[in-house]
C-alpha cells in the first residue's frame, strides 16, 4: 500500500507542478487557450493564489513525509488538493465538460486516497 501512495503522490505532484506554474505564470487568454477552462468564472487574482497553493501542497506531499517532521502535513496537503479539485469538477460541471470534470473526480480520487492512507499511517 505504500509504494502505491507514493506512486499516486507522485502523480499529483506532476499534475499540480504543471497546474501550478500554468496558473501562477500566464494570461488568462493562455490558460483558456490551453485548456484551462475551468478558471472562467474565477477572478485572475484568485486563480494566482490557487496556483501558488498547488504548487505548496506538492511540497506538502512529499516534504514533511520524506523528513519526518510535521508528518500531518502530507495527509493535509492531500486534503487541500481534494478541496482543490471539488471546486474545479464544479467549475467543470457548471460549463458543461464531462471529459474535464471526469479528470478532476480522478484527481479528486487520487488526493483522497493519499490523504486516508497518510492519515492512517500517522497512528
Amino acid at each position: 500500500m505504500n509504494v502505491i501512495t507514493w506512486i499516486f503522490s507522485g502523480a499529483l505532484a506532476v499534475v499540480f507542478t504543471i497546474s501550478g506554474v500554468l496558473k501562477g505564470t500566464m494570461s488568462r487568454a493562455r490558460l483558456l487557450a490551453s485548456g484551462q477552462t475551468g478558471i472562467a468564472p474565477f477572478p485572475m487574482p484568485l486563480v494566482r493564489v490557487t496556483a501558488y497553493c498547488e504548487l505548496l501542497a506538492v511540497v506538502g506531499l512529499f516534504a514533511p513525509w520524506l523528513t519526518d517532521r510535521a508528518r500531518v502535513l502530507t495527509p493535509l496537503a492531500a486534503v487541500g488538493l481534494v478541496i482543490v479539485m471539488i471546486g474545479a469538477a464544479t467549475s467543470h460541471s457548471s460549463l458543461r465538460e464531462p471529459r474535464n470534470t471526469a479528470a478532476n473526480t480522478i484527481l479528486l480520487a487520487l488526493a483522497a486516497f493519499v490523504a486516508a492512507a497518510r492519515f492512517a499511517s500517522l497512528t
